[in-house]
């Protein structure tokens, strides 16, 4: 027995051997074969690389019985090689971890290695990225001789649009996140990255653009630039390449850079196609690329686990921009739904409802694009044709079960009421990373009383409903000039999620027409502005704040969308817009709202020509800051010492005690506590309660400590 085990070692030790001695014969030939069939560019990038390299031209042969092989797996990169097959670079990316991704690379052999069907596929991922902090901190920065000088040479003649006092900043930014990249890629390579760094910064934060590419003696293909600022953590590079595999588009070469500005992360992603099938083109104009271009901006709204995304997109049923719209008839209708019966519509049951029922969904898909496709095709039905046909199949809505059917109907019933009120949305417009919908108060007449009785009796002005892959949110106002703060509700938990979206609407109603109430000595209506935020899962705080800013940017643009107008009409023409009026809404800082961001929203609104401009928001640089001034807070303490006066009580010299709902870092609780302690020396504040924690003394908090 002992004979017979050790004759099979020796066998099979010897058919290993014969392979080592195949392998370094055949490891020259392979390296010649690589030469000769993979892009240039493979041998600049992978120069640091010589033992993957070296794995790859002595394993080859073996690619023909295996999906992959690991040429790299360190913790700061993973290199891999595999036969090209649709869809290869999706299924990796589903399985690393996104967020820890700096760069990216995949490119294929032009073709076969001997022995194989397809061509050789390398992918190639590096993480550990630069922190924000670090390069805000990076003042100055060394570059190699000469790379300033031959970067600025391509920027001029490929990019002569390009700011050339920016370079030496946007170069240090580059350096900083990644100094392998500037060190091994030529000036062509990265003026590129530069240049869409640049146009993602000026184009609101997502740019996509086609160029056609022809090398000598190949066929066409095509350069798909795609850079986007803050974008998704979660599923946003593997949905970007689903996309790609959706439409039937091979990538041949791509290379991402995820980089910091200092601020948040951008993603600059440059693209190398053709079509599977040689029938179409990849360029500008085509219907192609206009489908392409739509799927690439839709990441910035929908996440790939979502619903309709998995339910809907992946299985063919719709493509991206419809799945977007099915998720926001499925907010939509939970949050005017839930406030009233939170146990029965909750938001899993009114997914459900969707989701069951895809005929259903695509049927008020069909209706909404027949009310506000800017330009319908010659086969689309009207809006008046597909009413009667959508009434009529909620009316008939029968899976035998009858609970569900009322539940149900009620849902679809929503949804129908959602599109026949919304007066314009910015559904259509390019570049958008929220949507908005306009709608006439009227809707609310519509829903049964059950839905409405919690409410104020009085009915608003407008109702504006925003949803976006980071959350949702309504601005309701109730009058046609109305201010009202913006607040931010962050929600870090499932139970957080579903309290916030199920309260959302009544919360910003009540609130709204409380404002309404304060400000009946001024010339502006009340309004207000609430969004809940999803940020489950996000530990980071780093990585919750950059949430919420994307969120709120893309909010506030489609906000502008919507409400930007020219003698009444919304200014963009695609737009449809029933409504036909100029709105002066003026918003302010509330719970969450940070003072970058109202520069930014008030720079926003100037720029792109508001009609209130600047004044969209107040508590700015150019403005009256409500933390420094305490403009609230001073109104509020002046109305507790007339009140109380008309009382018999001197809050200047009696002593008096207050309790505080809301805490110091807050603008409203912390101007107050701050003149409570410089005018009225005999106030004890027995008790602060704030979400993250309370203060409590029965004496009376000391002063000193206090401020």
């Amino acid at each position: 027995m002992k004979k017979t085990i050790e004759s099979q070692r020796d066998s099979f030790c010897e058919k290993v051997n014969a392979l080592c001695r195949q392998a370094n014969v055949s490891g020259t030939r392979n390296l010649t074969w690589l030469r000769e069939h993979m892009h240039p560019y493979f041998f600049i990038t992978m120069r640091n690389e010589a033992e993957a390299l070296f794995t790859l031209v002595s394993q080859m042969p073996f690619l023909s019985r295996n999906r992959r092989l690991i040429l790299a797996d360190r913790k700061d990169a993973f290199i891999l090689a595999s036969p090209n097959y649709p869809g290869s670079l999706f299924d990796v990316l589903e399985k690393l971890p996104e967020k820890d991704i700096s760069y990216m690379e995949m490119i294929h052999s032009d073709a076969a290695p001997e022995g194989m069907s397809d061509p050789i596929e390398i992918q190639r991922y590096h993480f550990e990225r630069v922190p924000h902090s670090v390069v805000a901190a990076a003042n100055r920065a060394s570059l190699p001789p000469g790379t300033v000088r031959e970067v600025r040479e391509e920027m001029k003649v490929r990019f002569p649009d390009y700011d050339l006092k920016l370079l030496g900043n946007h170069l240090k930014i580059l350096w900083v996140n990644n100094r392998e990249y500037v060190r091994i890629s030529p000036p062509a390579r990265i003026a590129q990255a530069i240049h869409l760094f640049d146009m993602a910064r000026r184009h609101g934060g997502v740019y996509v653009a086609v160029e056609k590419v022809q090398a000598p003696g190949s066929v066409d293909s095509y350069r798909v630039l795609f850079a986007a600022a803050n974008p998704p953590e979660e599923g946003f590079l593997g949905q970007t390449m689903e996309a790609f595999h959706r439409l039937n588009i091979a990538i041949q070469r791509s290379y991402s850079l995820i980089i910091s500005n200092g601020v948040i992360p951008f993603f600059l992603g440059t693209f190398y196609t053709r079509e599977r099938e040689h029938t179409r083109e990849t360029t500008t104009g085509s219907s192609l690329f206009e489908r392409l271009r739509r799927e690439l901006y839709n990441t910035q709204i929908l996440s790939s686990t979502s619903p309709a995304y998995t339910g809907f997109l992946r299985k063919g049923l719709m493509e991206g921009e419809d799945a977007t719209l099915v998720n926001s008839f499925i907010a939509f209708c939970h949050t005017s739904l839930a406030h009233s019966q939170p146990e029965v519509y909750e938001l899993e049951a009114v997914e459900r409802a969707f989701l069951a029922n895809p005929g259903m969904a695509m049927l008020m898909v069909r209706l909404f694009r027949a009310r506000f496709e800017p330009e319908p095709g010659p086969d689309t039905r009207s809006f008046e044709e597909l009413l009667p046909a959508a009434e009529k199949a909620i009316e008939a809505y029968n899976t035998g079960h009858r609970f569900l059917d009322d539940f149900r109907r009620t849902i679809f019933a929503c949804c129908l009421w959602f599109i026949r009120y919304t007066l314009k949305t910015n559904f259509f417009v390019s570049g958008k990373q929220a949507l908005a919908f306009r709608l006439d108060p009227a809707y609310l007449s519509s829903l049964p009383a059950e839905f409405t009785g919690d409410l104020p009796e009085r009915k608003p002005f407008r109702v504006t409903f925003f949803f976006s892959r980071m959350g949702v949110g309504y601005h309701i106002g109730f009058s046609d000039i109305a201010r009202g703060g913006w607040r931010t509700i962050l929600a870090s938990t499932n139970d957080d999620y579903s309290s916030a979206t199920d309260s959302l609407f009544k919360e910003t109603y009540v609130l709204a027409h409380t404002q309404h109430l304060k400000n009946k000595d001024i010339y502006e209506g009340g309004s207000k502005m609430a969004v809940v935020a999803d940020v489950r899962g996000l530990e980071d705080p780093e990585l919750v704040m950059q949430r919420m800013y994307k969120l709120q940017y893309g909010i506030i643009n489609a906000f502008l969308d919507i409400f930007i107008t020219e003698e009444g009409r919304a200014r963009d023409p695609r737009v449809a817009d029933y409504y036909l009026q100029d709105e002066p809404i003026e918003l302010g800082p509330d719970e969450n709202m940070h003072d970058s961001m109202i520069e930014a929203i008030a720079r926003l609104s100037r720029e792109r020509g508001y009609i209130l401009g600047e004044g969209i928001i107040s508590s700015k640089e150019f403005g009256i800051s409500h933390k420094e001034y305490g403009v609230t807070s001073t109104g509020l303490v002046r109305f507790a010492e007339r009140t109380l006066e008309s009382m018999g009580v001197n809050l200047r010299g009696d002593p008096w005690s207050v309790i505080f709902t809301g805490g110091p870092s807050g603008d409203v609780a912390g101007n107050a506590i701050k003149i409570l302690l410089e005018r009225y020396p005999n106030a004890k504040i027995r008790l602060i309660l704030d979400g993250s924690g309370a203060l409590c003394d029965p004496g009376g908090a000391d002063h000193e400590e206090l401020s």
